[in-house]
């Protein structure tokens, strides 16, 4: 084990007479760190901070869900800064607190041992696209944990995939209640989130019919989402088998596999079979791939609305006719990430729909910190459901 750039050790009397620590806080912790793209991630030693000012916290990490995107990140799909340690769906408790009145961001008040998650990014508040557009998603200043903070230097500990979790005063904090599992937070991970912010730009209406591109964990929150919003029919098109069962378990009146129906066009005709000859009001894609993006144009009915959930990373181009667009009047949103406002909706969910939508059903392995890039790999190959670190096993 590689130890890591950090603070000096410092004996646990003098960080408690700074700051309030839960006891049998550590004076240093192991972090999976990510130094370079295709390589593999070595676990590191870190010295916790020895003080924390006035909104800041750290948190001993649970639960870290090996997201799709820490795949693309790992192999140098997004161009992010490095060492870096991955991990940006965390569940943990609170292990010191920098202020004795600290609240999370719904003014409810945090103590030592209080179980939370918090949003993976931080705006500044002050560039146009926060205080103008009102689109804080897109602030210049973003800073997204395990994504795009560099753990090079102090406070280091800036991603999920380590037994501590630095977090700065901006971070929109937020303390679960009792009767909300941590494995139901970290299953619904970031597609939640995302899905909510994206539904939020959809606008949708009772009974129109919803087509979801893709049946992995961005899709099943889209179905959730669709299915709570009166959608029908709704209808998942993806695979394998097993994950098209749980969009039935999520609420898909209809499934179509791409593997049994491998021809586009006829899964075109499925569409228009189920709505009435038309195509769908809404397709939503949640696969990642540019080639359903063509797809998904000609399974809208005229007039319809078209999302992108799936497109984090950069897959590439593609050919796209845009007469699709003028001919059939569409409307084509996006949304990127997601806001303090939509967790509150999210977490919302899955407290008093737990048994609807078992987000928590979907996680299938666990991995201690050492076992990083065996998780990666597995996730990689498609080989789970759902992927958990547990960094402190």
């Amino acid at each position: 084990m590689r130890k890591g750039i950090g603070a000096p050790p410092v004996r646990k009397e003098q960080r408690e007479s700074t700051m309030s620590v839960s006891p049998g806080v550590p004076v240093v912790c192991r972090c999976a760190v990510m130094s370079a793209f295709h390589q593999p991630i070595e676990v590191r030693e870190f010295a916790l901070p020895t003080a924390l000012q006035p909104g800041e916290t750290l948190v001993k990490v649970e639960l870290a869900g090996v997201c799709g995107t820490d795949v693309h990140l790992h192999k140098g799909e997004l161009n992010v800064p490095l060492p870096l340690i991955l991990g940006h769906e965390t569940v943990g408790r609170v292990a010191a607190l920098g202020s004795s009145n600290a609240r999370d961001w719904l003014g409810r008040p945090l103590s030592i041992g209080d179980r939370v998650s918090w949003t993976v990014g931080r705006t500044c508040g002050q560039c146009r696209y926060c205080r103008v557009y009102r689109l804080p998603s897109r602030c210049v200043n973003r800073k997204a944990y395990g994504v795009t903070t560099p753990c090079g230097a102090p406070p280091h500990l800036l991603g999920g995939y380590g037994q501590f979790h630095f977090l700065h005063h901006n971070t929109a904090i937020f303390r679960l209640p009792d009767d909300l599992p941590s494995e139901s937070v970290i299953g619904a991970g970031c597609a939640l989130v995302t899905s909510v912010h994206g539904f939020e730009k959809l606008g949708m209406r009772w009974g129109e019919s919803v087509v979801i591109q893709g049946a992995g964990p961005v899709g099943l929150a889209a179905l959730a989402l669709a299915k709570e919003s009166g959608a029908r029919p709704l209808i998942a098109i993806g695979g394998p088998a097993d994950r098209l069962e749980r969009c039935k378990r999520f609420g898909a009146d209809i499934t179509i596999d791409i593997q049994e129906v491998r021809d586009a066009t006829t899964r075109r005709k499925l569409v228009l079979d189920a709505t009435e000859g038309l195509g769908a009001d809404v397709v939503i894609e949640c696969v990642g791939m540019p080639q359903a993006v063509v797809e998904g144009w000609d399974l809208c009915r005229d007039g319809a609305r078209y999302l992108v959930l799936g497109h984090y990373g950069d897959a590439g181009p593609i050919g796209l006719n845009p007469h699709l667009i003028t001919r059939k009047e569409l409307t084509v949103l996006g949304a990127w990430g997601s806001e303090p406002q939509h967790w509150t909706a999210a977490l919302e969910l899955l407290r008093t729909r737990r048994a609807q939508y078992p987000f928590h059903e979907l996680i299938t392995h666990r991995f201690a910190l050492d076992e990083v890039n065996a998780a990666l790999r597995k996730v990689a190959a498609w080989e789970t459901g759902k992927a958990v670190i547990e960094p402190n096993r």
